[in-house]
């Protein structure tokens, strides 16, 4: 059995603000997010920003106490409260049906556990919380999320670096198409903590100046943190229950470099197989792709890489394709980014709208791609990539096409 997937729920936390409104709004603007770090001490570091969230919210729970769940929960549940409402479907609904529930992620409860530590050492055991011990586990926000929304279906995590949250989009794609699953809420997660910061800090993957994707002079990416959330169900269910269709998700590739922990193959050639395995499996051409939502992480390797495998796998007409990256605007999401950069590409397509590549000023040769510098028209964009492509080769693919593209 092969079914359309439809997708009738999104929900977005970013350094943007909580919801698509304002993250659409502010990623067409060309807004930077990226700002002074103040959830820990930069004082030993030389990059003091990063696209962290502003003033968050404690999320509202009512079956789990807010004070003992960590940020990263709070930021899931953000999400996922917006795109189970916009999906229409009742608790109800989820627990009749064969649902899933996929989220990716790199960190998990990573600063519950480093809060855990500090308490630990610099006040005894006896002032350590346990519940932080709890938090820290990666799957403890995807049960506390499901706990709260009363979503049965089996949990499945992905911790596949970058590409974390863009296989979870994919692995509930693949269920929902296959007919082994008829509704799958699935995205990524990250919350900003010092550990993370700490290791790209020491990588020197950090740029204390600003994130410029594909630019001749970028020096580094931006970390951020965030949430993305998508409600994907069997196109003919939707339909027949008259929900509103957002998008369409055709395709999905995954793969790995097997060539180094941190840095990308130069020659492309694994992030190209992962460009192509999702176009054969979205049953599309590779002249029918009119936009690309690039991983473009702004470093120097990462970029050039990225521009090889797109000339790969697309041929000399990737130079003509529209292609910009939101990382120069609210960092790097690591486990959240492959999902946010869904949603972003989603929109796009909704929107007739291509996002801008900020902080884009000078041509780089070796990036010899059609980077969109201010938010583009885009009427004739049918079909769009978003590639996640992640530290030790991880790359995922996603395919996705516009509501009515295919009459």
């Amino acid at each position: 059995m092969t079914r359309r997937v439809a997708i009738t729920g999104m929900g977005v936390v970013t350094s943007h603000g909580i919801g698509k409104a304002v993250n659409w709004r502010k990623t067409l603007a060309g807004e930077s997010s990226i700002r002074p770090i103040t959830l820990f001490d930069t004082t030993a570091y030389r990059t003091k920003s990063a696209g962290q969230i502003a003033d968050l919210p404690v999320a509202p729970w009512r079956r789990i106490r807010a004070s003992r769940v960590d940020r990263a929960s709070h930021l899931l549940y953000h999400a996922a409260a917006e795109a189970l409402a916009e999906s229409g479907l009742a608790a109800a609904e989820w627990e009749a049906s064969r649902s899933a529930v996929a989220l990716g992620t790199t960190l998990g409860g990573m600063a519950s556990g480093e809060r855990y530590h500090q308490s630990y050492v610099q006040k005894g055991p006896a002032h350590a919380r346990p519940s932080r011990v709890v938090d820290h586990l990666a799957h403890a926000q995807p049960l506390h999320l499901m706990e709260e929304f009363s979503l049965p279906g089996v949990p499945r995590l992905f911790c596949n670096a970058c590409a974390s949250g863009a296989d979870a989009v994919g692995h509930g794609f693949g269920l929902v198409r296959s007919g082994r699953g008829d509704l799958a809420l699935c995205g990524g997660y990250d919350s900003l903590c010092e550990f993370a910061f700490a290791g790209f800090h020491s990588l020197q993957a950090l740029t204390s100046e600003l994130c410029r994707p594909f630019d001749r002079n970028r020096s580094g990416l931006a970390i951020g943190e965030g949430a993305g959330i998508l409600v994907l169900e069997a196109w003919d269910r939707a339909k027949a229950r008259g929900a509103r269709i957002l998008g369409e998700v055709l395709g999905y590739g995954e793969s790995n470099d097997a060539f180094h922990m941190t840095r990308p193959d130069p020659e492309g050639r694994s992030a190209a197989l992962a460009v192509r395995l999702a176009l054969q499996d979205a049953g599309v051409a590779p002249e029918t792709v009119g936009y690309v939502n690039a991983h473009g992480t702004g470093t120097p390797f990462n970029d050039a890489s990225e521009t090889v495998s797109l000339l790969a796998a697309l041929g000399p007409r990737a130079r003509e394709i529209p292609v910009s990256s939101s990382k120069s605007m609210i960092g790097h999401l690591l486990g959240g980014a492959g999902a946010v950069e869904a949603i972003l590409t989603v929109l796009a397509l909704a929107t007739r709208r291509l996002p801008p590549n900020v902080n884009y000023e000078t041509p780089d040769p070796q990036c010899d791609l059609r980077i969109v510098r201010t938010a583009t028209p885009a009427e004739e964009v049918r079909v769009a990539l978003s590639n996640s492509f992640g530290f030790g080769g991880a790359n995922a693919v996603l395919v996705f096409r516009a509501v009515g593209a295919d009459s």
